[in-house]
């Protein structure tokens, strides 16, 4: 029997998932789980790496202490930020994706190259914490000088134990830096922008092996987990995927990118799958949803709030993509300030905030499909959802509802379950 670990790190937690297969399919248990979440430094939202590594490494401790043969591992994490290196040392704070530095960054790029000719270039979806601004606002800044190398969050975390750099592909294309068609940096951009050509090396397919760990291979899934999501996904045809979570990311796999103008200014974006073109958008998740438990009642079990929600009869709609709901101070006074603007009266109860929550995101989400079947020039039958949101029923209701599509809901682990599968794939490819 032949064990894996896949190491699946989102922007609220991560968890060990050790993984085999046995009588044709595929067992998990989890092993491991800690909380995650960004922390202030000097009025800035960042990531603490050196807790992140710590918790990676406690993890596995425990994986082998229950499973001491295990073939090899992977990490995934959330897209577009990453840590700098001078040499061995990481250039630190590690800003998260919500700080908003970029706010004075992503103009001054745009004067430079205008966005249409990026999106023409990237297909990548304008958003104000994209890699690319990122880059620039750490070249504004001084960050840059003297930097060897970056690596994105989970090549980072991989390097930390088996001593290897990569820059893997399906991660790489969440940097807005990635040309499409020809799988590989845009050199364009780079030089353009003034940003260190030697920072970017070559990109890495999933199942390359790294190195090694404590006896175990460390190689390369699809480390963006949107990626290993989708191949975690059992879809029957080319049908929609929602990874519900923190974020909302609808979309379709696509044999190439779609950049036209059309695409461009339905924000849809272009992101690398395991063979195909992860075609999608950007939704605002479950953020808004948990952000509205922390303030009104953090110690009510979700599965009340759902059924109080649905007893509601509150008509208020939100615009989700709205960028007041980012990182707001206050979830509510954002609500409520986009209720007024909308000419809804204010919400009187949590039932009333959260009914606001749930029909605006399944609004936008069909929404999100007619544009996409709009922008493909096809029309598709069902939705397959996965992680938290797929347990959520109303939701699901409200979900099929808006899009006109049969919800498939599979409540499971579908990163970490796309994450192991690409490792035996991988483990399968080695044998032959």
């Amino acid at each position: 029997m032949k064990y894996y670990l896949g190491i699946d790190i989102g922007a609220s937690s991560g968890r060990h998932i050790v993984g085999w297969e046995e009588d044709g399919r595929l067992n998990t248990e989890e092993v491991y789980r800690f909380p995650n979440g960004p922390t202030e430094r000097d009025g800035h939202l960042t990531w603490d790496v050196e807790r992140l590594e710590r918790e990676v490494r406690a993890g596995i401790d425990g994986a082998l202490a229950r499973y001491p043969a295990i073939e090899s591992f992977s990490i995934d994490t959330w897209g577009v930020d990453y840590v700098l290196l001078r040499g061995e040392e990481p250039v630190l704070p590690c800003y998260a994706y919500r700080d908003g530095r970029t706010e004075t960054a992503a103009p001054q790029v745009h004067k430079i190259i205008p966005f249409e000719e990026l999106y023409a270039r990237t297909g990548i979806q304008f958003q104000p914490f994209n890699s690319i601004y990122q880059f620039y606002a750490d070249k504004l800044a001084g960050r840059l000088e003297g930097a060897t190398s970056y690596l994105m969050m989970p090549e980072y975390l991989l390097w930390r134990l088996c001593g290897v750099e990569a820059h893997e592909y399906t991660q790489a294309t969440t940097t807005g830096l990635v040309n499409p068609a020809a799988s590989e940096f845009d050199w364009e951009i780079i030089r353009r922008l003034g940003l260190p050509e030697e920072l970017f090396g070559p990109l890495s397919q999933p199942g390359t092996v790294l190195g090694e760990y404590r006896g175990m291979k460390a190689l390369l899934c699809p480390t963006h987990d949107t990626a290993s999501a989708v191949e975690g996904i059992p879809m029957e045809g080319e049908e929609l995927f929602l990874s519900s979570g923190t974020w909302s990311l609808l979309g379709a796999r696509l044999p190439q990118a779609v950049t036209t103008p059309e695409s461009r200014e339905a924000n849809f974006s272009n992101e690398g799958g395991v063979g195909y073109i992860r075609y999608l958008k950007n939704i605002m998740g479950m953020w808004m949803v948990n952000n509205l438990r922390a303030e009104l009642c953090p110690d009510e079990d979700f599965s009340r709030i759902v059924a109080d929600a649905e007893k509601s009869a509150y008509p208020g709609l939100v615009d989700v993509a709205g960028q007041r709901f980012m990182a707001p101070p206050s979830m509510t006074e954002a609500m409520k300030a986009a209720l007024r603007e909308g000419g809804y009266d204010q919400p009187h109860s949590p039932a009333d905030y959260f009914r606001c929550a749930y029909r605006s995101l399944a609004k936008c989400y069909g929404e999100s499909v007619r544009e996409l079947e709009r922008l493909t020039h096809r029309p598709y039958h069902r939705l397959y959802i996965v992680g938290g949101g797929a347990k959520n029923q109303y939701l699901n209701r409200l979900t099929e509802a808006e899009t006109g599509l049969k919800v498939v809901a599979l409540p499971i682990e579908a990163t970490a379950l796309g994450n192991l599968q690409s490792q035996i794939k991988a483990a399968r490819a080695r044998e032959q």
